[in-house]
């Protein structure tokens, strides 16, 4: 299996991450015309490694068996690389990828799988520097990962990424015709993208944890918001200067309970600065506990690796 695999059926997908602290599992379901109702949000508070076992139960607590199951690799699992997009057929585009990436990677590159996800040049000027995502993983890694699920009897139809997570949900707050950045904080540090109709054009990782965000020193915490503003005002002009054909209408701040961030930013960046909270995009009513921002953040990748809908094959 690679990365982004694809599956014919169209029903709501569950999404399972691992995280330092245990597992979250969580399913949403498109709804036409109507917000994304989250069937499921469940966290196990479980101390790594995991075990075949552990999830063997889990699934059948959960009940999985009729689920079309992803899982989100970590920040720390995979690289992802803008690469100049490779004037071949695309049966050899993975080829040639693989030949730009083999000096990029800090892992050999015969050990690597790759997957790649295009970036779409205005359609109105003649393209001179068409790019796209190479995201590379170790293969061990991988076969670890499928491995895991199939010993705990769980079918696993695609190992995902946090950035196409966060594309989904950005995706659905997207003004008409403009783009959406959006950032959020994790375990693994902050993660900016930006989306322009459905499609994802930028990303950035921030090196600030969550745990380093929500710091009581208020000297601490001041470094740790004049870092992200300085790392967002370099990535947001060079996202200006790169693909001056989209406008970006405004700064989404995923929930991550940091007092004074939002007001921070929004003072401090050239664009409205918004905190979204995820009733904006789901319905929460069959899991009233998401009401609260702590949990909000936790689940926020899960839930977006849940609104994974089919891509479009390269």
């Amino acid at each position: 299996m690679g990365l982004f695999s694809t599956v014919k059926k169209n029903e709501g997908w569950l999404s399972i991450a691992f995280l330092p602290d245990g597992i979250c599992v969580g399913s949403a379901k498109r709804v036409r015309d109507g917000k994304a109702s989250v069937e499921l949000a469940m966290f196990y508070p479980i101390v790594p490694p995991y075990s075949a076992e552990t999830l063997e139960r889990m699934a059948r607590e959960l009940k999985l068996a009729g689920f079309r199951c992803g899982t989100l690799l970590g920040g720390g699992e995979y690289q992802m690389i803008s690469v100049d997009a490779p004037n071949v057929p695309a049966d050899e585009l993975k080829t040639a990828v693989r030949w730009r990436l083999k000096d990029m990677l800090d892992f050999h590159i015969d050990d690597a799988t790759i997957d790649v996800l295009d970036i779409p040049v205005d359609k109105n000027l003649a393209s001179h520097n068409h790019q796209m995502f190479a995201v590379a993983a170790r293969s061990t890694l991988i076969g670890t990962r499928q491995a895991l699920f199939d010993a705990a009897k769980i079918k696993l139809s695609v190992i995902d990424i946090p950035e196409m997570a966060q594309r989904n949900i950005s995706a659905l707050l997207e003004p008409e015709g403009r783009g959406l950045a959006m950032l959020s904080f994790d375990a693994d540090g902050g993660l900016l993208t930006v989306t322009f109709n459905a499609e994802l054009y930028l990303t950035r990782r921030i090196d600030v944890t969550l745990a380093q965000l929500l710091e009581t020193n208020s000297d601490r915490q001041q470094i740790c918001y004049d870092k992200i503003t300085l790392e967002l005002q370099r990535s947001l002009d060079h996202f200006d200067r790169q693909f001056h054909f989209i406008n970006v209408a405004k700064l989404m701040l995923a929930p991550t309970g940091a007092a004074g961030l939002h007001e921070y930013l929004g003072a401090n960046l050239y664009m409205p600065v918004e905190a979204m909270d995820l009733a904006d995009v789901f319905d929460l009513a069959k899991v009233p506990a998401l009401a609260d921002v702590a949990q909000q953040q936790r689940f926020f990748l899960t839930l977006g690796g849940a609104l994974r809908h089919e891509e479009t094959a390269l």
